[in-house]
């Protein structure tokens, strides 16, 4: 597989706005099967809220409290993915985390403005996200939405605790940071993919329409940095269930850079690293 997939301007725009919507999608065959697991993941975790699916990509029961299935962990380290994310973040790279995003009709969370870096035990700071549809999420839906440019000057602005039930995340970026108004959203059919930065200003609407919005959100970093087991950015108020202590991490390509990553912890005997 040739490891140039995104074009030479679908780089430039990831540089320049903090995202971008490659022309690759995956294969039909693999949207449908991985259409049938989603529905397999939903059934097997009826105490879980279905936007709140954590480490989708690790089988059984994961220390997250979310029984995964292996196929999102396939589609996490499908070589085109990992060859587009090497392209914007360079060729040393782990896989971290997987999150099934599925918003139900009429009653779909709401996502806050919020970044990423807010949440995560990752310094320096430095993750790209493949947030990956696998069924229609558009306007009408409570697609994706982002602030083009926010991630420039790599700043992690500050973030307020909310306390609504209703929300996918607790937390908030502050709106006097940003402009609403300048929202860009990233609308996508099954098969489709957005890569976007680890300090991206991003959200999504609540779903109140009748037709269900999923994407899978796949974490990748550069080993240049550090998975600090030891960190606890949220302090336990992200609204998610997270247990980075036991979190296990994949090495996908080239060397772990940094030395400090840990690519033992949380492995079961039948999983692959």
């Amino acid at each position: 597989m040739q490891d140039t997939i995104l074009r030479p301007d679908e780089v430039a725009h990831y540089q320049r706005n903090g995202y971008v919507i490659p022309s690759f999608c995956l294969p039909a065959a693999m949207v449908a099967k991985l259409q049938s697991t989603l529905q397999e993941l939903i059934d097997a975790n009826p105490g879980v809220r279905p936007e709140k699916l954590v480490s989708a990509h690790i089988e059984g029961k994961n220390d997250d409290g979310v029984v995964g299935k292996r196929d999102f962990l396939e589609l996490a380290m499908y070589p085109p993915l990992v060859d587009m994310v090497s392209q914007v973040i360079g060729n040393d790279v782990a896989l971290w985390g997987c999150q099934v995003f599925c918003k139900p009709p009429e009653e779909g969370y709401e996502t806050p403005w919020h970044q990423d870096g807010q949440y995560w035990p990752i310094r320096p700071l430095a993750t790209c996200t493949a947030w990956v549809a696998l069924e229609p999420s558009l306007v009408s839906n409570g697609c994706l939405r982002v602030i083009a440019g926010s991630h420039t000057n790599k700043i992690l602005h500050p973030h307020l605790h909310e306390d609504r039930a209703e929300l996918v995340l607790n937390q908030a970026v502050n709106e006097d940071c940003f402009n609403p108004d300048d929202a860009v959203d990233l609308e996508l059919q099954p098969g489709q993919m957005s890569l976007h930065d680890v300090y991206m200003i991003h959200g999504a609407k609540a779903n109140t329409s009748t037709i269900r919005r999923t994407g899978v959100a796949i974490r990748y970093m550069p080993t240049t940095s550090h998975f600090d087991r030891e960190l606890h950015p949220a302090k336990g108020t992200s609204g998610l269930n997270l247990n980075f202590a036991t979190r296990p991490l994949w090495l996908l390509k080239g060397r772990d850079v940094c030395g400090l990553n840990d690519f033992q912890i949380g492995h079961r005997t039948d999983s692959r690293s």
